[in-house]
């Protein structure tokens, strides 16, 4: 097909913390050295920041690099951490408070302040737009475009317009081609740009496989009462007992609170349901405390990549880098992904400039001096202070695993001389059915805990209908006839949307897709046991509208 194209100096892949900070910190270079550069990002969601979903607690450091101004320049940062809180949940009533000595010092979030990651990240978006970016929000990069020699030289945005048949509809677009010398992906976790990117280049040969879990949050307006702003509340153990994993509640400005479960996508049982152990959270004494007079006022999901230095991949290829979440940047032991992200764009951008700088014209095709660059970084050396945490708990659980790390992080600072690595697949840790035993989750009260569809309106979710599924089966038959008799069909229950259902009709079960419920969270495409699901992106804007998250 004959498309339309627009030529840059970098194209990005994804408005979030690391692209904004490639494009930032690629036009600060460009301007201090007074040199003429384009650089666009383009974005799937709606507008900057509809798709960002974070706890988050948020570090500064890298900000504090980017913009040493940020409070003058009226960054987002209102509330600063005042005390942390860590539980022990023994069951649904009880629990223990661990005193801070008991627990890694990378919890401890002194100088870190409570945010909303979707408006820190369209404040970047300010700054990058001063500085002379172009941001392109509304527009999904859906295909990798590469050059002659097999190099990447770009993307392909996605067509607009085509129904669910396939066939073009009145007002029908085709995608551009957006070249450029070099393109970075920052397309978050599980980045389906950044999957196939892997896989070509095999870029995770010499690495542990990535470790994933999937991330609950809401956002309440809670009574002042019982309001404290500043209080950060982390907890470990109930109600998950078929999986590893925590809990967050973070008190927010303006008397609202941000509470969330992580849930370990390595779990064995198929019956588990991450979304009701969430629901089940909320009634612990310690949590719902706070929520009980309060207004749930917005709900999201959203993979986490955790695997850590160990599952890192090599993040240059000929033509491009991946950066941040895409390439599993998060910093698992603190809970924290965004400065890491941040700085791994910043050092990208670094990487780039030099590199186009030395020569215009034809820069070289892969940047192996970001390699070189990013070992000799903090996030570098923070990484790989933090390797083992993620596989302890995997090893050993939540209690013993939280021991060790204890012992690791405060008395050995991440350096004791134990390398520990999980190399089993999240997804092939599943159990067969008849195996397992089936949870028994309450019905929700409508009060603390909701159902899924109710919590899917909140997201602001939508999809253009009459698009073709953007959640495709490689085979069609693989969840009737395979993953329901072995597995009872565990997409009904991992998916936090109720995107997938088995129906009866006629007589006969089928596997029905609600494309039209997904949040984006990519937790299908990880842990379907078949892998027979793959997640592409609709049309451009399609998906949620989170507002503070």
């Amino acid at each position: 097909m004959e498309r339309e194209s627009m030529e840059f100096d970098v194209v990005i892949v994804g408005a979030g913390p690391a692209g904004l900070s490639t494009a930032c910190r690629l036009m600060q270079l460009a301007n201090e050295k007074g040199q003429e550069l384009m650089v666009c990002v383009v974005e799937k969601g709606s507008e900057v920041g509809a798709h960002i979903l974070s706890g988050a607690v948020f570090e500064p450091r890298a900000l504090n690099e980017l913009f040493p101004d940020w409070k003058e320049k009226g960054a987002p940062l209102n509330t600063e951490v005042t005390e942390d809180h860590i539980y022990l949940l023994n069951d649904d009533t009880s629990s223990r408070k661990l005193p801070n000595a008991m627990t890694p010092k990378t919890m401890h979030n002194k100088g870190n302040y409570i945010v909303s990651m979707g408006n820190v990240c369209r404040w970047l978006a300010e700054q990058a737009e001063q500085l002379g970016v172009e941001i392109f929000p509304g527009f999904a990069a859906a295909d990798i475009f590469y050059n002659d020699d097999g190099s990447v030289g770009g993307v392909i945005t996605g067509d607009m317009g085509v129904g669910e048949n396939g066939e073009p509809k009145d007002g029908y677009m085709p995608g551009m081609e957006l070249r450029a010398k070099y393109t970075v992906f920052a397309e978050g976790c599980r980045g389906h740009l950044g999957k196939t990117l892997i896989e070509k280049f095999e870029l995770d040969k010499d690495s542990s496989p990535q470790h994933y879990a999937i991330g609950f949050k809401e956002i309440w307006d809670v009574d002042p009462e019982v309001h404290q702003e500043g209080l950060v509340v982390h907890s470990a153990g109930w109600p998950l007992s078929d999986a590893t994993g925590g809990s967050y509640l973070y008190h927010a400005e303006d008397n609202q609170i941000l509470v969330g479960l992580i849930v370990d996508l390595n779990y064995e049982n198929p019956h588990l349901s991450p979304f009701d152990e969430f629901q089940r959270l909320k009634h612990h004494p310690v949590i719902s405390q706070y929520l009980k007079n309060g207004k749930r006022v917005s709900y999201g999901a959203r993979a986490i990549a955790k695997g850590g230095f160990n599952s890192l991949p090599k993040m240059t290829f000929p033509g491009g880098l991946l950066v941040g979440c895409n390439a599993g940047t998060l910093n698992f032991a603190k809970i924290k992904g965004n400065h890491t992200a941040m700085k791994s764009g910043m050092i990208a951008a670094e990487t780039i400039f030099e590199a186009i700088s030395e020569n215009p014209e034809s820069p070289t095709k892969e940047l192996n001096t970001f390699t070189e660059n990013f070992k000799n970084s903090w996030v570098y050396d923070e990484l790989y202070r933090s390797r083992n945490f993620g596989p302890a708990i995997h090893k050993f659980g939540n209690f013993w695993g939280g021991a060790f790390n204890t012992l690791e992080q405060n008395f050995f600072g991440g350096n004791l001389f134990v390398n520990l690595k999980d190399e089993h697949k999240d997804y092939a840790q599943m159990k067969m059915a008849d195996e397992c035993q089936k949870p028994d989750y309450p019905k929700p009260d409508g009060v603390l805990s909701f159902d899924k569809l109710s919590s899917v309106f909140l997201s602001n979710t939508n999809h253009e209908e009459d698009q073709p599924c953007h959640l495709q089966l490689k085979d069609d038959s693989i969840p009737i006839q395979v993953n329901l008799p072995k597995y009872n069909e565990p997409a009904q229950r991992y998916c936090p949307a109720g995107v997938y259902e088995v129906i009866e009709e006629e007589g006969e079960k089928k596997f029905q897709i609600n494309a039209q419920n997904c949040v984006h969270c990519k937790t299908c495409d990880i842990k379907d046991p078949s892998q027979n699901i793959r997640w592409v992106v609709p049309e451009g804007t399609g998906g949620p509208n989170y507002p503070n998250m």
